[in-house]
């Protein structure tokens, strides 16, 4: 039944797989949605379409399919499709909007007059009753008062009068450098995965099953196995409090994104800086905390550790004893960040300021100095690199 649109979604690269397009069948065959286009839109793109990069994409190929669009990639030669005007207009008119049109001389002595009108204007033009503009009473343009022309664009306030509409609409690519939301990071983390079947027999093994009942003579031997985990260990430090209070919604996200992804998540805070001691409880973090020497001691080398934090904050607080805002440090913080990366073989920074306003922090500079380099943005291409890393 749709298999014309999977293909016309293969065509557009979206990367669909038939399993999706199965999961759509069975939707309709349980009436989700019917006899409603728009309704079909959302739940197929919701089912087909798992990265909002590919919603511009999938537009284009469902618009193909359904509507008979030609591909939007394709070169447009003529200025105005005759064709498609006149038929479009023609259907679409009532009788009144018809003799409006007659009293120009037809649609298509309107649209004559409009083409040789843009090959003759040379710059934008306001008011009047000749060129196509704005606010003024001639029959092509926007925001003018003519009864009976083709409004051009959305520049001006609409009359409602326009006989027929030529604008062309401009789209913006998704951008996989906006802040995410928790799916997003999901998928961004699941680059970060390295499964192993660990602990008790719990779940059925079908293949073992099967194998082992044909080998006893068709006598049923059930097999069980451990469940199939993620086994990468990852250790998370988050720098809470100060500049940090701008990017809490974000940082929630991305930290219930990784209590759901990894089943050895270990996390503490600190504030702008490690020093000698962290902390899991915000509301006690006077009282309860962590030695940091006993955390490095804890963990074995096999944790990966991303820190995230904006990495804003005074030169003296990472290079001086006593450089800490809120105590006496008896080292600097990067003895402290020194000691992690010779503990650990991976580590990473997240920091939710974009990369480009990085270079306005001297800061910055001295964390990517002492982390090697491997910061990245608290975006989605920023995730999946720094998964990619990790994972290597």
């Amino acid at each position: 039944m749709l298999l014309n649109l999977f293909n016309e979604m293969r065509a557009a690269k979206v990367p669909v797989s038939v399993r999706e397009l199965l999961d759509l069948h069975h939707a309709l065959q349980k009436r989700v949605v019917f006899a409603d286009m728009d309704e079909f839109y959302y739940l197929a793109r919701a089912i087909l379409v798992k990265d909002e990069r590919h919603f511009d994409k999938f537009d284009r190929a469902f618009a193909a399919y359904f509507k008979g669009l030609e591909n939007l990639d394709r070169h447009i030669e003529a200025l105005i499709p005759e064709d498609w005007l006149r038929k479009e207009f023609e259907r679409s008119l009532s009788d009144e909007e018809r003799a409006q049109i007659q009293s120009l001389g037809g649609l298509d002595k309107l649209i004559e007059e409009f083409k040789k009108r843009l090959e003759e204007q040379k710059e934008r033009h306001a008011g009047g009753n000749k060129w196509i503009g704005t606010g003024g009473t001639s029959p092509f343009g926007s925001g003018g008062f003519n009864p009976e022309g083709i409004r051009v664009g959305d520049a001006g306030k609409r009359q409602g009068k326009a006989v027929k509409v030529w604008d062309q609409r401009e789209y913006k690519n998704l951008d996989d450098q906006v802040e995410l939301g928790t799916r997003n990071i999901k998928l961004a983390l699941r680059r970060l995965r390295k499964f192993a079947r660990e602990g008790a027999a719990e779940e059925l093994d079908i293949d073992g099953t099967i194998d082992h009942t044909a080998r006893d003579a068709g006598l049923l031997n059930i097999q069980m196995r451990p469940e199939r985990r993620n086994t990468v260990k990852l250790l998370l430090l988050f720098d809470i409090g100060g500049s940090m209070d701008a990017h809490v919604k974000v940082c929630e996200e991305l930290f219930s994104a990784c209590k759901t992804e990894f089943k050895h998540l270990e996390y503490y805070y600190f504030h702008n800086c490690v020093y000698e001691s962290v902390w899991k409880n915000n509301l006690r973090r006077t009282s309860e905390r962590y030695s940091t020497f006993d955390l490095l001691h804890k963990y074995g080398d096999d944790y990966k550790v991303v820190f995230v934090g904006d990495a804003a904050m005074a030169p003296y607080e990472i290079t001086q004893p006593g450089g800490s805002v809120e105590h006496w440090n008896e080292e600097a913080g990067y003895v402290w960040l020194q000691r992690f990366m010779e503990k650990f073989k991976k580590i990473i920074w997240i920091n939710p300021y974009p990369k480009q306003a990085w270079e306005y922090t001297a800061s910055t500079h001295l964390i990517r100095d002492l982390i090697e380099d491997k910061m990245y943005p608290l975006t989605l291409q920023g995730l999946e690199e720094g998964m990619r890393y990790l994972s290597k």
